[in-house]
């Protein structure tokens, strides 16, 4: 149903590696095809990736978190460290939506886990899967009792925060499903889900769309994503592997924006960027694909039915996290980066008995008819005060 009222909507992704910003794909085209007018506020290879995919729409400029991940450092410990930060950097969201909302007439905000996007004037939705942020500080088995103590009460001081900030949004949606169908596992559950959060789980987000393909035998897709350096560190460890390969490799960088490939590697065809149509293509007929496994990612390879080897990023625990549950429901294969070898990586793939996910079936045309109907009642209610 195209709206006859004009919602006009500011959709804003997280900069902190490419999926934020590729799952919000299908909900924009949602959007544009019910007739509201899109703003998309993004920065650097997420704005790139997306004036791609929507050239026609108009882009706002908005501060970038820029996290990264240092050489030499206890990454969990890195990360926590960087809440401070964090949490100025939602300030200045909220500061930059004050002034946005003076300029544009805005009725309705999107934000893809940028936590500083909410404002008493309009409605305002928060997307993440991550309603359970897990520390990983401690490790079953390899942990005194005293330090798995203190961990779950970091663990608790991180729900609380989180739990804080969704509560100041009119709703968050959950890209997941509930039950054993779930991609999220406990990381997309809350122990305990409030009455001030209104929480609504709306499936999976995935760009890409269901197609029949036939693998193409002895080939290998390399999806590299990611924040720095890490990305960089994976592709290196892939550089000294591949040399003198025979399979059929190709490596798509990540890189949107990037115009030249900076990388060449014998017999390996590399992208810095491939746009949605052509990546699906080259995910449905890959006989193995190696990826990290960032939720997005993750989403994309189920939608497309496909089984993959998932290697996480080096102490960032959401990645190890799900990489584990998905391997243990053999939906997937992980293997760690520091013991990552192509070849033994390869042959313990072709061994694995794997188990295929359910299909889901998108609800993402009615999700987004409701809201924008809930919206022109928002503004119908303002508008007569």
């Amino acid at each position: 149903m195209v709206q006859t009222t004009r919602v006009s909507v500011l959709l804003a992704p997280l900069d902190w590696g490419l999926g934020h910003a590729t799952r919000c794909i299908p909900i924009i085209k949602e959007l544009d095809r019910q007739g509201a007018r899109v703003w998309i506020a993004a920065s650097g290879p997420q704005e790139s990736l997306l004036r791609q995919e929507f050239p026609h729409l108009d882009f706002l400029s908005i501060p970038a978190y820029k996290i990264r991940y240092k050489r030499g450092m206890l990454l969990k410990w890195g990360l926590i460290l960087q809440i401070p930060s964090l949490l100025r950097q939602i300030r200045k969201e909220q500061a930059w939506l004050e002034q946005t909302l003076k300029i544009h007439p805005i009725d309705l905000v999107i934000s893809d886990n940028r936590y500083g996007l909410y404002h008493k004037s309009v409605i305002s939705v928060l997307i993440t899967h991550q309603l359970n942020i897990q520390s990983g500080l401690w490790v079953e088995g390899k942990s005194s009792a005293i330090w798995k103590a203190i961990s779950r009460r970091i663990d608790h001081k991180i729900l609380q925060f989180n739990r804080k900030f969704i509560s100041r949004f009119t709703e968050c949606w959950v890209p997941d499903q509930e039950g054993v169908a779930s991609l999220g596992g406990s990381l997309s559950r809350m122990p305990v889900i409030p009455s001030t959060i209104p929480i609504r789980y709306i499936g999976w987000l995935s760009r890409f769309k269901p197609a029949t393909a036939t693998n193409i035998k002895n080939s290998l897709l390399i999806l590299l994503s990611g924040p720095e350096p890490q990305r960089t560190e994976l592709e290196q460890i892939f550089v000294r592997q591949l040399a003198g390969t025979t399979l059929n490799v190709v490596m798509v960088r990540g890189l949107p924006g990037e115009q030249i490939p900076a990388l060449t590697i014998a017999g390996v065809e590399i992208f810095n960027h491939l746009d949605s149509t052509e990546l699906a293509a080259r995910i449905s007929t890959a006989e193995f694909i190696m990826a990290r496994s960032g939720y997005s990612t993750i989403m994309d390879l189920v939608r497309l039915q496909k089984n993959a080897i998932l290697i996480p990023t080096p102490g960032q625990t959401e990645q190890e996290y799900l990489a584990r549950y998905l391997h243990e429901k053999k939906w997937m294969y992980m293997v760690s980066q520091e013991k990552l070898n192509l070849e033994n990586s390869l042959e313990d793939f072709k061994k694995t008995k794997f188990l295929q996910p359910p299909v889901y079936a998108s609800q993402l045309n009615t999700i987004i008819e409701e809201l924008l109907r809930k919206c022109i009642e928002w503004k119908s209610n303002s508008d007569s005060d």
